[in-house]
């Protein structure tokens, strides 16, 4: 289940401080399998019921960059949007997603260079209102000035 922002194009010259987007997800069963078939990363941990149990997070999580891939679709597909061009990413993962968790990611503006096209954006996911992602991403925003 999806619930999303309306998706498209920001361009720089209409980028705000303080703007913000989301999205919301439930992370699924299928989503960890697949991403651990994409990512080529099967630690037990996301993928083992019985071996995940008697870790510190007592049963199976997604793989963090799963979650943090869900920061990416809100840059990507709402602020900026369509053309951005990912130029850094901070992340701390602060507690885990299981299977079935509603995931809210969200971004804000909180830094601009209109001339350099840079953008940098507070990045944040959380589950039940406690974070669980945090971050900081500098973007190169689309221009409406460009071919």
């Amino acid at each position: 289940m999806l619930d999303n922002m309306p998706r498209g194009t920001i361009c720089i010259e209409d980028i705000e401080i303080g703007m913000t987007r989301h999205l919301r997800k439930v992370v699924t069963d299928t989503d960890i399998e697949m991403f651990a078939q994409v990512s080529t990363d099967h630690n037990p941990v996301h993928l083992d019921d019985a071996y995940a149990r008697d870790t510190i997070f007592e049963g199976r999580i997604a793989h963090g960059m799963l979650t943090a891939g869900l920061i990416s679709a809100v840059i990507g597909e709402q602020l900026p949007g369509h053309g951005t061009i990912y130029l850094g990413q901070s992340l701390k993962f602060l507690g885990p997603v299981r299977p079935g968790d509603m995931v809210l990611a969200e971004v804000t503006v909180t830094d601009m260079d209109i001339a350099k096209r840079r953008v940098k954006m507070d990045c944040r996911c959380s589950v039940d209102g406690k974070p669980v992602l945090a971050g900081e991403a500098t973007v190169l925003a689309p221009s409406a000035k460009l071919d």
